[in-house]
């Protein structure tokens, strides 16, 4: 069904509605409307890596997993099985007359934020800290969530709209200042990629207000762009009570009925959270005509008949069996693989079982199932830790010695424990003495970066102070490395942590994100060699928070590869693979329309893996404005493949380069070329000198002239 005859149908629906029964559809717990055979519908659903909230589903790696993962059609298939699933536990549930939250098909995620600063708690839920890279990934998710049938599968929903990322403490009253350079160059490049190349259905407001105006009433974010200059003809649904925060934080009305007029005025039509509650007292005081309430109701039932929750559909017979079926736990195990990023090695990676008697297993992540799942998550039947993967691997053959070696950021892992002390480090260290190899697992989980609200522990903003590991956590590893034993350090988080003594003195370290559910298995899979790691940082290692700018400072200035002046531990693009790939040489074709305007170019590249080991590996390229003197100052992604190469062979690569990949942005916020001259660079890592030093190679680079 196209939106015209959908638009069409809900406007005779919703015309044969009161205005009391109109205002109640504008909460996410909508009512029923038995007289018009109109059932409860609840708005509120997750799916950020997998269904979330919901009972059992296929849980995927946390979004910045999937990101490092830098495979396009990857993300197109996780948004297909998730809408599978979706539906799936939608047409039995509702056929049960279960109705309640997180059972519909209206799912709030892809989370398009950019994660500008790594002390952001929900950063492990966005796609990294790159523009054209989140938008990359966005799209074919988005996609693959809606499907191209003759309904919507599932409806996505791009949040949070705009210039939102954090501090979470401070979110329900915080004014993020952005420039117009810094919106158009940075903040909005992923919504736009939502709305015009996904037709995304939803959109979702943040609960910050940006440039003095509460992002749920953004008359120039609302009216201007969303529905004005991008043309967006989906629901726009504000976050959960963010309409309250109006009157209640951010002083910008006075009562919850102005709250009311002030979000229904600007276009918000669905109210998460209880505020639209109040939506008949504003009606009757006139503070909202009957129009403006129709409007957003029309809006919303656009979007239910666009998902056939009136009709028979194809995705009606969808049985329950799909749900965690062997082909979506491949997809899992395929995405965790491809997500890990290896940060050092030494050569002791990957391990060979049979040259090993004893392999000591430390640390609070080893055995943690917190640590496989992020936030946002949905249940799994079946859990693997990395403590579990690497039994399952060795089997027999190697002995395997555990300990927990430290609370995830408590003193002690036990109660009554000495409060000087640290209770398990004498047994890692145990383990380490009578182990020939030791995997220390390290890290955070949802209980120490996440959600304002949701948190644990003292950090209950869910943001981090700094990059530091917690400090039990540090005095682990300081013992491990002190006992001389040959040293893996896997970091499981959702951000940067500062890795330094780890890469100083351990012999591997990997980043392993929050993998999924069944993501041990796929860390002793890299392990052991049985695939090649070939993960690619989405964001930037720094080695210390003091190297950027104040948190609550908005400005792109020193922040993310693309402005940072510093030097990072570890740069985004970057990853290590048991192969070693190359770009040889690299042809640019430069397209342009029979006017003269440019349309892209095509760039082919030559891969050679000279390593000893089959590997996939990522193709990056980066382009850098030579002329312009407000460009963006580093080289910029725009344009990468995943690519297999197999051992002492190589591997013709064609990429895509969009037109806009040549543009700037003045400081008027102004978007054009403004320059005839680039630097385009090919390689397997961005082109700074810290990806050189660490992996030895270069990237190729050629001038292009316009």
């Amino acid at each position: 069904m196209d939106r015209t005859e959908a638009r069409k149908r809900a406007k005779e629906l919703v015309a044969k509605m009161t205005v009391e029964e109109k205002a109640g559809q504008l909460r996410y717990d909508a009512p029923a409307i038995e007289r018009l055979g109109v059932p409860a519908y609840n708005w509120w659903n997750e799916a950020l890596h997998g269904v979330a909230r919901a009972g059992t589903a296929t849980m995927f790696p946390q979004a910045i997993g999937l990101a490092a993962a830098f495979d396009d059609e990857l993300m197109g298939c996780i948004g297909e099985i998730i809408a599978i699933e979706g539906r799936a536990k939608y047409n039995e549930q509702s056929k049960r007359g279960d109705r309640d939250i997180y059972k519909g098909l209206t799912f709030w995620a892809p989370n398009v934020n950019i994660f500008r600063d790594p002390r952001w708690g929900r950063g492990h839920e966005t796609y990294g800290e790159d523009p054209f890279l989140t938008s990359s990934l966005a799209v074919p998710f988005i996609k693959g969530m809606q499907g191209d049938g003759e309904y919507m599968k599932v409806a996505a929903c791009a949040k949070h709209f705009a210039v939102h990322s954090g501090p979470e403490a401070e979110r329900h009253y915080f004014n993020a200042k952005a420039s117009a350079k810094d919106l158009e160059e940075t903040y909005l490049p992923a919504f736009e990629a939502c709305v015009k190349e996904a037709d995304v259905e939803a959109v979702m407001g943040a609960y910050n207000r940006t440039n003095d105006e509460p992002c749920c009433a953004n008359k120039p974010l609302m009216v201007d762009i969303l529905r004005g200059k991008w043309g967006f003809q989906g629901h726009f649904v504000s976050d959960c009570w963010a309409v309250r925060d109006f009157h209640e934080n951010h002083k910008v009305t006075g009562t919850p009925e102005e709250s009311v007029k002030l979000a229904l005025d600007l276009g918000c039509d669905l109210n998460c959270g209880c505020t639209y509650q109040k939506l008949m007292n504003a009606y009757r005081a006139g503070l909202i005509d009957e129009e403006t309430i129709t409007t957003s109701c029309e809006r919303l039932f656009t979007t239910r008949f666009l998902l056939g929750m009136f009709d028979k559909t194809e995705y009606d017979e969808i049985p329950y069996t799909v749900v965690e079926c062997k082909e979506h736990l491949e997809a899992a195990h395929k995405a965790a693989k491809e997500s890990i990023v290896l940060l050092k090695n030494d050569g002791i990676l990957p391990l060979d079982k049979s040259k090993i008697k004893t392999i000591g297993v430390v640390g609070p992540n080893a055995d943690s199932r917190s640590s496989l799942i992020g936030n946002y998550h949905g249940v799994s039947s079946r859990y693997i830790t990395v403590l579990e993967g690497i039994q399952d691997k060795v089997g027999d053959d190697v002995r395997v010695l555990y300990s927990e070696g430290s609370h995830l950021w408590q003193a002690n892992a036990s109660a009554l424990s000495d409060p000087n002390g640290s209770d398990r480090i004498a047994e890692a260290q145990a383990v380490a003495d009578y182990s020939d190899v030791v995997v220390v697992v390290v890290g955070l989980d949802e209980t120490l970066e996440g959600e304002e609200g949701d948190t644990g522990n003292q950090f209950a903003s869910g943001d981090k102070l700094n990059l530091n590991l917690p400090m039990p956590q540090r005095q682990l590893i300081s013992s491990v490395l002190e006992c001389g034993k040959p040293t893996i350090v896997i970091n499981m988080s959702g951000s940067a942590i500062n890795l330094k003594r780890a890469d100083d003195d351990a012999n591997a370290v990997i980043q392993a994100w929050y993998p999924g559910a069944l993501g041990g298995k796929d860390v002793a899979d890299i392990l052991f060699g049985d695939v090649s790691p070939s993960g690619k940082l989405p964001v930037t290692f720094y080695y210390s928070s003091e190297e950027l700018p104040d948190f609550r400072d908005y400005s792109m200035k020193n922040r993310t590869y693309r402005y940072f002046e510093g030097t990072p531990l570890y740069p985004f693009g970057y990853g290590l693979t048991y192969g070693d790939c190359v770009v040889t040489d690299m042809n640019v074709d430069v397209k342009k329309a029979a006017n003269g305007e440019l349309e892209g170019a095509e760039v082919t590249v030559t891969v050679s893996n000279s390593g000893k080991a089959a590997t996939d590996d990522v193709v990056q390229l980066y382009i850098k404005d030579k002329e312009f003197e407000l460009a963006i100052p580093n080289a910029c992604l725009c344009g990468y493949k995943r690519v297999h190469v197999e051992a002492g062979s190589e591997q013709k690569v064609t990429i895509s380069v969009n037109a806009k990949a040549f543009t700037s942005v003045d400081n008027d916020g102004n978007r054009k070329i403004f320059s005839k001259k680039f630097d385009l660079f090919a390689g397997t890592m961005q082109p700074d000198s810290r990806s050189e030093e660490l992996t030895g190679h270069k990237c190729i680079s050629k001038e292009i002239a316009l």
